[in-house]
């Protein structure tokens, strides 16, 4: 048994400097992946003000615009919510999701964080336990956020695999020994490269920023993809990876 996962931050489907909307964008560069199951960070679900302004904006929230006829199933967890709307993480997948729960690890202050939980039948009959992640600002908040995400992991059955993905702002690399410590989780890149992919900029990636945990799988190979369209397309780079079971 073997998928492929993507994970990428959205950036609300705005480029640089929010200047120009690029949403139909990213879908093409989403789409061409051809991922079975995609991680997404800073989806908007719904924006009053830019529904109102841009003339290309879709009439389906984000991800079900993203989703179209590629990905089945989708869930999305509503994170931050303010007058004009809301926006948080979303998951694709071209497998069934038999249900999810988006898990609220907001810490003090304004800042909203969400851990959204999907659990997805594979092919074979097995479950596998997905969980989108977008963590604080904050090193004090992240560690944190981290122990509930160690206490959640820890709360499944043994014998399921499980991927976390998605933008973990762990700029000096904290989270990796408290996940493999508390959760058994290893990071793709960190197991095949030695070090973690740099993500941000986007444009010049200095920042191990986003990353790809696996627990139950035999075998891990990262996906180097192309500079472009992505450099464009996000102040984060996206990761991807095939998973084996």
């Amino acid at each position: 048994m073997k998928f492929t996962v993507l994970t990428v931050n959205l950036h609300k489907g705005f480029g640089f400097f929010n200047r120009r909307f690029i949403l139909h964008e990213l879908r093409e560069a989403v789409r061409a992946v051809s991922a079975d199951v995609v991680f997404l960070q800073e989806v908007l679900g719904e924006h009053e003000l830019h529904a109102a302004r841009v003339p290309t904006w879709p009439q389906a929230p984000h991800y079900e615009f993203l989703a179209d006829s590629l990905w089945s199933d989708f869930a999305y967890g509503r994170n931050a919510v303010y007058p004009q709307g809301h926006h948080g993480n979303a998951l694709l997948s071209k497998f069934a999701i038999t249900h999810h729960t988006n898990h609220d690890v907001s810490v003090e202050g304004p800042e909203r964080r969400g851990l959204l939980h999907s659990v997805l039948k594979l092919e074979d009959g097995r479950q596998l336990h997905a969980i989108c992640v977008h963590l604080g600002l904050r090193e004090s908040h992240r560690q944190r956020q981290v122990e509930r995400l160690c206490q959640l992991i820890d709360s499944l059955p043994p014998e399921d695999p499980v991927v976390v993905a998605g933008d973990f702002n762990d700029w000096r690399q904290r989270a990796h020994r408290m996940l493999s410590r508390c959760a058994g989780l290893a990071e793709v890149f960190v197991k095949s490269y030695g070090a973690a992919a740099r993500t941000f900029p986007a444009r010049f990636p200095l920042l191990p920023l986003d990353r790809i945990y696996v627990r139950g799988a035999s075998v891990q190979h990262p996906i180097v993809l192309p500079r472009r369209p992505w450099s464009h397309l996000s102040d984060h780079a996206p990761l991807a990876a095939e998973i084996r079971l």
